[in-house]
């Protein structure tokens, strides 16, 4: 058989090998500390629960609209108002399977052969594995370091030309926890003026996990970019709904007849009922997303203070998201070989920064969405093997 040559662009995303290979060796009876993915440790809410179980009961069994139940989608417009300020359009709203397919569709529609395609690097896997499989060029926005892994306005638009169709954003992300500044973020958003042609995927699917005081601030907020910003944002970290599979994408009124009929024409719809689950969520107390949070500012100063006190490492203080991303330089090792010495003499699962672009090697990422207990089991192995 002859694949299509678009499959060799295809890449993957490495956490899934790591819990894949961390999984064989429990099996096998190993003692694994997985903090290579990215999912929460904590039950969904029990209402949400309760609400997807009665909606199998109550005969939620069939398709619904491409774009998702009317009044999920009203409930997501209900989130935007409260989390972000800014009105919007139901009919604006696709619900979809996951967070990923609003990344697929975005770049299906602005990518092919001769164009190009900007995205954060070191940054989410699969922005760079699907601009390389629409064709066209992956431009690296560098997240750096010394910038707490946020970007510089003036060079992202330095690097935009007449081929460049779209550009994503992700604050808070994956995989350093940078927030991007306010300040930043409106030098970009006053720069785009000039460039009326390109588009901008802001992914905020980390939008209700800040810390230090922090506030989210969503691209949503520049009335001149609203005409042409697709947000994407969804329930499996804010509330703990990894495996629900549940994700929505605002879109600009000129571009949701296109992703409508990509979503028709690859799953056809969400869940019924994970749907109605999804709509509990946003509608219900808030009081798990509070405790949650703060769970996780807690294990964040505990896994920073921890990896600074490794040999050889080196730890920003993430101010978003559940990861942390420390510099490894120290060890005289690359990623690959850090990555693969902790699993397999340490029994600690993390991912490779190079799985997240080429600008992620000296790194690893640490996924603190575990227990305090298990955090500091984990900085104890890795000392001792690298002490």
């Amino acid at each position: 058989m002859q694949l299509s040559s678009r499959m060799s662009q295809l890449g993957t995303e490495t956490a899934f090998a790591v819990l894949a290979r961390a999984k064989a060796l429990q099996a096998a009876g190993k003692d694994i500390i997985n903090l290579g993915i990215g999912s929460p440790d904590f039950r969904t809410p029990d209402n949400v629960v309760e609400a997807g179980i009665k909606a199998i009961r109550d005969g939620y069994h069939f398709y619904t609209p491409a774009k998702g139940l009317p009044e999920v989608r009203a409930a997501v417009v209900e989130e935007i108002q409260r989390v972000r300020g800014v009105t919007a359009d139901p009919e604006n709203v696709i619900v979809t399977p996951g967070g990923k397919p609003t990344m697929f569709y975005a770049i299906l529609m602005f990518g092919e052969p001769g164009t190009e395609i900007m995205y954060p690097n070191p940054g989410f896997p699969i922005y760079e594995s699907m601009i390389e499989a629409s064709g066209a060029k992956a431009v690296p926005m560098e997240l750096l370091e010394s910038r707490d892994f946020s970007f510089d306005a003036a060079s992202v638009l330095a690097k935009i030309n007449d081929r460049t169709r779209l550009i994503i954003v992700n604050t808070p992300a994956n995989p350093t926890g940078g927030v991007v500044p306010e300040a930043e973020l409106d030098a970009l958003a006053e720069g785009l003026k000039r460039f009326p042609n390109v588009a901008i995927l802001s992914d905020e699917i980390y939008s209700r996990l800040t810390y230090d005081g922090e506030r989210h601030v969503s691209l949503l907020k520049y009335e001149h970019l609203r005409d042409r910003v697709i947000v994407l944002d969804g329930w499996s970290k804010t509330y703990s709904m990894t495996g629900w599979r549940l994700g929505w994408g605002l879109w600009p009124a000129s571009l949701v007849e296109h992703a409508e009929r990509l979503q028709i024409n690859s799953v056809s719809c969400p869940s019924a009922p994970v749907q109605m689950a999804g709509m509990e969520a946003l509608r219900g107390p808030q009081d798990a997303v509070e405790h949650m949070r703060q769970a996780f500012d807690e294990r964040r100063t505990l896994i920073v203070e921890g990896l600074r006190s490794i040999p050889g490492f080196t730890c920003v203080l993430p101010k978003g998201a559940f990861y942390a991303f420390p510099n490894i330089t120290g060890t005289g090792r690359t990623s690959n070989e850090l990555q693969n010495l902790l699993l397999d003499e340490a029994g600690v699962a993390t991912v490779s920064g190079t799985a997240f672009g080429a600008l992620g090697e000296g790194y690893l990422r640490f996924s603190y969405a575990s227990s305090k207990e298990e955090i500091e089991r984990a900085i104890e192995r890795v000392r001792g093997v690298l002490g």
